[in-house]
Order: C-alpha cells, then sequence, then structure tokens
C-alpha cells in the first residue's frame, strides 16, 4: 500500500481530515449572512467524511448540499453518517476533483470548503470556483495562514516546502479581491480546532492503523510524519493557522 493510500486509511474513521469545529462553521456562515430558511444550492468542497456538510445540512433545513470529494472512501463515511443523523435526502454525493467541478455557471448559492483548498491552491481555487457562483454568492474557504510576519526557521522551512502557496491573512484578502470577490470577514481557528478536533483524534488511531499493516516500514512513516507536524504546531502555532475567510462574488 502506497503511502497515499495509507494516509486515507489513517484518516478514514476521523469526524474531521482538518483542522476545524462545529461552532466555527456556525460562525462563518454567521458572517456570511446566510437566509437559513431558503432553499440553497450549496457545493461543500473537499467534504471528507462530511464533518461540516453534516452541520450544515442540520443548520440549513431547506438547502440541497452537494458534498464533493476525490475519494469515494470518505464519501462512503459521509453517506451512512447522513442517514443515521437523518439529514442524507438533503446531501448528493459528488466523487470529483475540485479543479473539475461538475457545475454550471451560476449554479451555486454557496460554496464551503474547509481546509481541503491546499490540495490546488488557494489562488487557482477561488479563481476557478467563481464562476460556479450566482452573481452575489457566497464563498466560504478555509487555508493554511501565517499569523505572524516573522516566523522560526525551521518552521518557515517546513510549510515553505509543504505548501509554497502560505501566506499571511492579507495577501488571502487582496487575492479574493482581485479574483472578484468582496470579503465579509477572517476568523483564525483557535487551539482546539487542531489539538481537541483533528490532532488528538488522529493520534488515538494511530496504534491501529500500524497494526492493520503490521508496522510496516511504510505505515511507520506515515505516523512518524505525523507526530512530526503535531509537535511542529505544539512548538509554533501562535504563528499559524487556518483562516476562514468569507466573501461574496461581486457583479
Amino acid at each position: 500500500m502506497d503511502s497515499l493510500e495509507l494516509l486515507i486509511d489513517l484518516h478514514r474513521d476521523g469526524e474531521r481530515q482538518g483542522p476545524g469545529g462545529d461552532a466555527e462553521t456556525e460562525l462563518a456562515l454567521q458572517l456570511a449572512g446566510v437566509d437559513r430558511t431558503a432553499p440553497l444550492r450549496l457545493a461543500d468542497i473537499g467534504c471528507g467524511t462530511g464533518a461540516s456538510t453534516l452541520l450544515l445540512a442540520r443548520l440549513l433545513p431547506n438547502a440541497r448540499i452537494m458534498a464533493v470529494d476525490l475519494r469515494p472512501e470518505f464519501l462512503d463515511v459521509l453517506q451512512a453518517r447522513a442517514r443515521q443523523q437523518g439529514v442524507a435526502s438533503a446531501i448528493t454525493p459528488c466523487a470529483a476533483s475540485m479543479d473539475n467541478l461538475p457545475f454550471a455557471d451560476g449554479e451555486l448559492d454557496v460554496i464551503w470548503s474547509e481546509g481541503a483548498v491546499y490540495n490546488i491552491g488557494f489562488a487557482k481555487g477561488i479563481a476557478g470556483w467563481r464562476r460556479f457562483l450566482k452573481p452575489g454568492g457566497l464563498l466560504v474557504v478555509s487555508d493554511i495562514t501565517w499569523t505572524t510576519a516573522a516566523r522560526p526557521a525551521d518552521l518557515q522551512r517546513h510549510w515553505q516546502a509543504a505548501y509554497p502557496e502560505i501566506d499571511v491573512a492579507s495577501a488571502r484578502i487582496a487575492l479574493l479581491e482581485r479574483h472578484g470577490y468582496a470579503p465579509i470577514g477572517y476568523v483564525v481557528l483557535p487551539p482546539h480546532c487542531w489539538l481537541d478536533h483533528y490532532y488528538r483524534p488522529l493520534q488515538a488511531r494511530f496504534d491501529d492503523v500500524l497494526r492493520r499493516h503490521g508496522h510496516s516500514e511504510a505505515a511507520r512513516a506515515i505516523v512518524s510524519a505525523v507526530e512530526d507536524e503535531i509537535r511542529l504546531y505544539e512548538a509554533h502555532g501562535s504563528h499559524f493557522g487556518y483562516g476562514m475567510v468569507v466573501a461574496r462574488r461581486v457583479s
């Protein structure tokens, strides 16, 4: 099994595949000024196993939500959870790449994407997705962001290698404006979104993953890499985080 399949196996049983939280998702919904009773068409792009999708389905009872992820394994988990929570009828799973979405121009009222746009890059994501939004449609995206002007050298090297597009919030806002959006709000996810909702549950699954894969060298390498990432956040989390931007498409 290659490293990608091992990563998928590690994350498949998780509620979240990245930092986040229900309260923060709801805060973004409030900042966006969404009419919760409206019959919205919403796409949750890079939805994983559906933490944000399921919450949005509960908070927006008249919305039709397209849950988009490249991995059918994640969508299978999402559908099972949606049935358990009684919201399956509101959610349509869609196995697709976020840079090749099956939507018509102007089809969507809201595009939502938590912790996933790094797969194609923030600039490419917001530029490419804009056409799917109606004029005045809403964009909510979270992405890894510097929260200080200066950073420790080891932290800078790590994220420049892992995600060269990482930048400060002001640069993210400038990109939104350049690509035809009017910014509405910006929120940095607090530490509990990383530690309590993402990293600690990941750590609790390490032993099971290693056991399933016979403590193979590849499995141990994946676990070691995630442990290194966790230590980096614990040491330097004041310098970076996920910034959630809320914006509106301008005509």
